[in-house]
């Protein structure tokens, strides 16, 4: 076994908009377990939201290691340990579910009664529990970047949403918002061959939006005026497929007034708790929308996800920064600004 060092760096969320470095023991794997060596982490939406919240209800508690998009090597293996050896490259998924609920046996594991979550992306080394190596760790080709690998998890939740909708009979779509998971839409719908159209506020996300492969792009004022802007590229009746992703409510109301007849809506981004949007009933009964929720990642999206890295889709347009773990709250504060989409994150 190569030897490690007695303890490591980590970033630890403490409250609402602060983190603290800290020097930590580093512990060795148990039965079961494996110790990864973070080789890079990426920032994204939630982690500002956690950020700015200081907490989430779902995924952690305060105070806590923070960070849950990674990719490294494993340092070291428990007893027991087989899919994977010290040295293997590997991605860890932020989640784990239990395998035996109903949601599971159906194959929603994103819906596991038991969904258990680990944070800890932002750190030079990271303890992966027993389930996590079991149901969430993933080996990696030499050939993907350690870099890119770490956009499995965000892109594992876009593929699953989707999944959900009949988004491969609908040829055109409309996505709200050039965020990171926004762009991931549009790259994933346009490498599938589909035309698609992306709206933000902000000129330079839209520009992204075209190098990943928008046919055409829509500069928003977030008023009333833009759902006719957003029909617009459509021959004024709408898009088929509207993806919502700033998890903001009028975003969602926007959404929903923007589909065509007949068309469908993935109300994407999370919007914070308590929050109510209202819709049109009569539109969305006579013109037959359909509007659904989606929610996180599953396995096999997850896996989907690796596969597409590794077959060269590539993301790299979105990850627009890089620090160390003492930057970290900067990029973040960088990301509320909006002057950074991801930050890459070298420990």
């Amino acid at each position: 076994m190569t030897a490690l060092p007695i303890s490591h760096r980590t970033v630890y969320l403490v409250a609402s908009r602060r983190l603290e470095v800290r020097e930590a023991p580093l512990l060795r794997p148990r039965a079961g377990e494996l110790l990864l060596r973070v080789g890079a982490a990426t920032t994204c939406g939630t982690d500002l939201k956690v950020w700015q919240r200081g907490g989430h209800p779902r995924m952690l508690t305060v105070p806590c290691a923070f960070g849950h998009e990674m990719a490294g090597t494993v340092a070291a293996a428990g007893n027991g340990v087989e899919a994977v050896r010290e040295g293997d490259r590997v991605v860890v998924a932020n989640s784990a579910s239990c395998g035996q609920c109903a949601a599971c046996r159906a194959g929603r594991e994103n819906l596991c009664r038991d969904l258990d979550y680990l944070n800890g992306a932002f750190g030079e080394y990271l303890l992966v529990p027993e389930r996590f190596v079991r149901r969430s760790t993933y080996s990696i080709s030499r050939d993907l970047p350690l870099e890119r690998a770490t956009l499995a998890e965000p892109l594992a939740c876009v593929l699953h949403g989707l999944e959900v909708c009949d988004s491969d009979r609908r040829q055109e779509a409309l996505v709200l918002g050039g965020g990171p998971i926004g762009l991931m839409f549009v790259a994933v719908l346009a490498a599938r061959g589909q035309r698609v159209v992306l709206a933000d506020l902000i000129p330079r996300r839209l520009e992204v939006g075209s190098v990943l492969g928008a046919a055409e792009t829509v500069l928003v004022s977030g008023g009333a005026e833009d759902a006719a802007r957003l029909r617009g590229p459509f021959a004024g009746t709408g898009p088929a497929l509207v993806v919502e992703a700033t998890g903001h409510p009028a975003a969602w109301e926007a959404a929903i007034e923007a589909a065509a007849p007949g068309g469908e809506v993935l109300l994407f981004g999370g919007c914070a708790p308590g929050s109510t949007a209202s819709c049109d009933t009569h539109r969305v009964h006579y013109s037959e929308l359909t509007v659904r929720g989606a929610y996180h990642h599953r396995p096999a999206t997850f896996r989907q996800a690796v596969r597409l890295l590794e077959e060269g889709l590539d993301l790299t347009p979105i990850v627009d920064h890089e620090c160390r773990l003492s930057g970290i709250g900067d990029a973040l504060a960088a990301m509320e600004r909006r002057e950074v989409l991801k930050s890459l994150v070298r420990p």
